[in-house]
């Protein structure tokens, strides 16, 4: 067996195959024409900004993690500092300074 370092290795990038127009084209991407659908579903502008996560495995530690766009990134393990940070996230969603911002934009 060969154990020598191999020698002027790069790193491997995607293939270049050249267009009909002369311009190098990506191997396996091709532009595909797209079109505005009239009946596409239009959102109502909202869009989240706190996420809580609970994990509660059977014969396990549950944990919970809250994080938030204001900068807000909270962990807890245990069953009773995984149900206090539960309701210190509720309580944040009124108190959220990003929150109340856009609110007070909306009005």
């Amino acid at each position: 067996m060969n154990t020598r370092p191999a020698t002027n290795l790069h790193l491997a990038g995607p293939a270049d195959t050249p267009d009909s127009g002369g311009a190098p084209k990506v191997a396996g991407r091709e532009a595909v024409p797209s079109s505005v659908r009239s009946d596409q579903p239009v959102g109502d502008g909202r869009y989240p900004i706190a996420w809580l996560t609970i994990s509660a495995p059977r014969g396990a530690v549950p944990t919970a993690t809250s994080v938030c766009e204001c900068g807000r990134n909270l962990f807890a393990a245990g069953q009773r500092k995984a149900l206090a940070l539960i309701a210190d996230h509720t309580d944040h969603r009124t108190r959220c300074p990003l929150r109340t911002t856009e609110e007070r934009n909306a009005s």
